[in-house]
């Protein structure tokens, strides 16, 4: 039996494209999981490295349950620099002495935002991240403006 030199051409069209589908198949793999996360070199990756941090935060938000982290704050300016990964937005609230100063929100697909943040006098400075796009892993600094 002969085949057709058109028949030849889409059989082997086929039988390409069935092997880049396989190759594919056999490439891919699943991102790991947020309950997995290595979250200290995450945080060591994705943030930029500062010599003085006044104060900075980091985990894993599995449920729509806010993170807060208190430290005293000296009056100043600075910049807040946060980050997440997962999927979704991540927000940062920052309030000091019961007042709210800024809120800082981030796109959780591993980059980072950078939001001025000025401190009017020395006290408790309260910084709340928070998502209902969970789960994701998260991570923020504090520093001294340059």
């Amino acid at each position: 039996m002969a085949f057709l030199p058109s028949t030849a051409r889409a059989a082997s069209r086929c039988a390409a494209l069935g092997l880049m589908a396989a190759l594919a198949l056999a490439s891919c793999s699943a991102a790991p999981s947020v309950e997995d996360a290595d979250v200290p070199a995450w945080k060591a990756k994705v943030l930029p490295s500062a010599s003085t941090v006044a104060m900075e935060g980091s985990g894993k938000m599995l449920k729509r349950e806010p993170a807060v982290q208190e430290a005293e704050v000296p009056a100043g300016n600075y910049t807040l620099t946060v980050a997440c990964d997962g999927g979704g937005k991540a927000f940062f609230a920052v309030s000091s002495g019961g007042r709210e100063i800024t809120e800082a929100g981030a796109a959780c697909n591993g980059s980072y935002e950078a939001t001025r943040v000025v401190l009017p006098a020395a006290g408790t400075v309260r910084i709340t991240a928070s998502s209902v796009d969970v789960p994701l892993i998260y991570a923020y600094q504090l520093v001294p403006a340059q």
